[in-house]
Parts: C-alpha cells; sequence; structure tokens
C-alpha cells in the first residue's frame, strides 16, 4: 500500500508571500456565480514564485532555461531527504553537513528538511531561515543533483538579497549548474521516511522564471 502526503502550501487570499514588491499578493476574484451566470468560475491574479513553487534558471541566468524549456524528468522520481532539523535561526550548513548524511553519494533529487514550514505566515520564515553555503551550493553541484527542494523560502542567507553586497550567490550557484531548486515545501516531517517518490510538476507557462507545483511525495505505507 502507498500513502500520498501532500507537501505545498494552500493558495489563498491574505497568503505570505515573499516580502518584496516583485512578488504581488495572490488574489482570487469569483467571475461566474450559480443562480447568474449558472455556473463558478474564478479569475487568479499570482506572481511565478507563489506558494510551493520551483526557480527555473532564467530566475537569476539571463539567457537561462525558462520553465517550459525544462525536460520533465527532474520533477518526478526517488527523492532522499536530509534532515537538518537540528538547525537554528540563520544557522548556515556546510559541507560537512550534507557528507554526514550523505557521504559521496550521488542523488538527482535532494529535499533539506528544516521544519521551517512550522513558521510559515510570520515574517521569521524569511527573515530568520537558516540557509546554505556558497561550498556547500557547489558540492551540491558536484554531486550531480538535478532538483534541491526545501521547506525553506529559499538556499540563500535572507541577508544576501537585493541591494547586499552579495546578491543571492547560492542561487546563482545552482541555477547557473541547471540545478532547479524546488521552494517553499511543507509538511516533510510526515513523510516519516527520508526515501520517497517526488512529483513536483509545474504549471506549463511560456518563458517563465518559476512556476506554481502540487507537490506530492509518495511512501510506503508504514
Amino acid at each position: 500500500m502507498k500513502r500520498i502526503v501532500d507537501l505545498s502550501y494552500l493558495l489563498h487570499d491574505g497568503m505570505a508571500t515573499y516580502p518584496v514588491q516583485w512578488s504581488p499578493p495572490f488574489g482570487i476574484t469569483q467571475l461566474g456565480r450559480h443562480g447568474i451566470e449558472g455556473r463558478e468560475s474564478r479569475k487568479i491574479v499570482m506572481g511565478t514564485h507563489t506558494g510551493t513553487h520551483v526557480d527555473a534558471p532564467r530566475h537569476f541566468i539571463p539567457g537561462g532555461a525558462t520553465i517550459d524549456q525544462l525536460p520533465l524528468e527532474p520533477f518526478v522520481g526517488p527523492a532522499t531527504v536530509v534532515d537538518f532539523t537540528f538547525a537554528k535561526p540563520l544557522q548556515e550548513i556546510e559541507v560537512s553537513d550534507f557528507e554526514k548524511q550523505l557521504g559521496s553519494r550521488r542523488i538527482e533529487r535532494l529535499i533539506m528538511r528544516f521544519d521551517w514550514s512550522d513558521h510559515w505566515g510570520s515574517l521569521k520564515f524569511y527573515s530568520e531561515q537558516p540557509y546554505i553555503s556558497d561550498a556547500a551550493a557547489r558540492w551540491i553541484v558536484d554531486h550531480g543533483v538535478k532538483l534541491l527542494g526545501m521547506d525553506t523560502p529559499q538556499a540563500d542567507s535572507p541577508k544576501n538579497g537585493r541591494g547586499a553586497e552579495r546578491d543571492s550567490p547560492v542561487h546563482k550557484i545552482l541555477l547557473a549548474a541547471g540545478i532547479i531548486k524546488l521552494e517553499y515545501m511543507t509538511n516533510l516531517r510526515e513523510l516519516g521516511s527520508n526515501e520517497f517518490e517526488l512529483i513536483a510538476l509545474p504549471l506549463k507557462i511560456r518563458e517563465a522564471d518559476g512556476a506554481p507545483v502540487r507537490c506530492v511525495g509518495i511512501v510506503d505505507n508504514q
């Protein structure tokens, strides 16, 4: 027997979005109504990085691949979780932290679990998240990872945003290497296993730098 775990956030009015002007709030408006138009329909307005989503290389790499240009294989298949729930706010995760759990294994879909989704909806979710070092990002590239997932908003330090001395260096290392970033995962503790089948297919949007996904994990029922 298999069990399906929803690893995605619910999209709704008033939900948290990255607190910058280039990340618009989610909005949904009812247009069709029973009793008037005889049916229900809605208009949705959202950014490409709203809720659980993937980053395509174009997000930070000029001329990089867009969502519609990416192969589907990295989004579906066996995934491995690394447990970083020991991490404190703003803690940097180093190469040694990966090596302790993975050794020299080569993994195509690597998921970082911090249980940081416990802070979803608060400013702390964005301002105090743990992150990985530049060296760890290069280690991930060197070990053949094709998709890197996380239950944090990003793999970069929140101090390295636009206007900082170093703007998003980890994003740039990973995306320049063609690694897909799966951000804002949730419910990772519900998997109950460090090995699972991932399905995280993005919306097929022409020339998009990112796209929302319905992300699920499939595990053997214990």
